[in-house]
């Protein structure tokens, strides 16, 4: 139990990262962000192509050069999250919610297949994979390497939380979150608040993917689909539209499908996670930090 427990935190933690942006820019602009997945194989995928490039030096450094090319991928993946909200979405904020809703599908495709153009259909070997000698702690078989993912992790959600809460940036996105137009009379640059959401959001989704990618040890195009349906779960779970939500829900989905693993088996794994997640919503709408809040027009 205690294994199923660790490996459930550990999976948890890539969804919650995910799903942290997925759950800024809904709370801040009402949208769902449907490429937001695919950000995420464009961080798996450009920590995939630094290491490749330092070769021999980034295995060498093993589990530094992981932690330094998440850097440099958190940093793309941001600046990419950047240039989707410019192009894609600022010009359709006032227009109807079903055209942003399908132009944020097709910015998922267009990542996903402008990636397999780049690298190519077949799944790809990270060149540094999260290995080390397992220490037994409580019964369950814990590495040094993936401990230190968690603990970064979690500092990245908790340095998200500060920003949101303790920042005048954080008190910017809340306010543009109850009344975008309000804080633009207040003198609030409602597009400069929302860009850095973006940025923010897809810098987290960047990070998980270089995890996940160190942790999995292969990657493709189509990852992202998979975890942008996760994250969104997760988010969903945890009350959407709220970073404390996203974080647990993120959590709970990851210890849902590690004991469904262990209990039905790993090919029904997703099928036990989202039919929890149908129980739970018939029971709480509302999501486990969510709250009912009247629609904004």
């Amino acid at each position: 139990m205690t294994q199923l427990l660790w490996n459930g935190l550990f999976v948890g933690s890539f969804y919650a990262l995910v799903a942290l942006g997925y759950t800024m820019v809904y709370g801040i602009i009402r949208l769902l962000n449907f490429a937001h997945g695919d950000l995420y194989m464009l961080g798996a995928f450009v920590g995939f192509g630094v290491l490749s490039v330092a070769g021999g030096l980034a295995t060498g450094l093993g589990f530094v050069a992981l932690l330094i090319v998440m850097l440099i991928a958190m940093l793309v993946t941001g600046t990419a999250g950047l240039l989707l909200e410019r192009v894609a979405y600022r010009p359709l904020r006032d227009a109807p919610r079903l055209s942003v809703l399908i132009t944020a599908v097709g910015a998922s495709f267009a990542l996903e297949y402008g990636m397999r153009l780049v690298a190519g259909p077949n799944p790809e070997v990270y060149p540094v994979r999260l290995a080390g000698d397992p220490v037994n702690l409580l019964g369950a078989r814990i590495t040094i390497q993936q401990a230190s993912l968690i603990v970064i992790a979690v500092l990245l959600m908790a340095g998200l939380q500060w920003l949101v809460m303790g920042t005048e940036t954080g008190r910017a996105m809340r306010a543009i979150s109850q009344d975008p137009t309000a804080a633009l009379y207040m003198g609030i640059n409602v597009d400069a608040v929302i860009a850095r959401t973006f940025f923010i959001g897809s810098a987290l989704a960047g990070a998980a993917g270089v995890m996940a990618g160190g942790y999995y040890g292969k990657i493709d195009f189509l990852m992202g689909f998979v975890i942008g349906l996760k994250a969104f779960t997760a988010a969903v779970i945890g009350g959407i539209g709220n970073v404390k939500g996203a974080m647990l829900g993120g959590l709970t989905l990851g210890l849902l499908e590690s004991i469904g693993t262990h209990w039905i088996g790993g090919q029904w794994r997703d099928v036990f996670a989202f039919t929890f997640l149908i129980i739970f919503l018939t029971l709480r709408p509302t999501g486990i930090l969510g709250e009912r809040v009247t629609e904004r027009v």
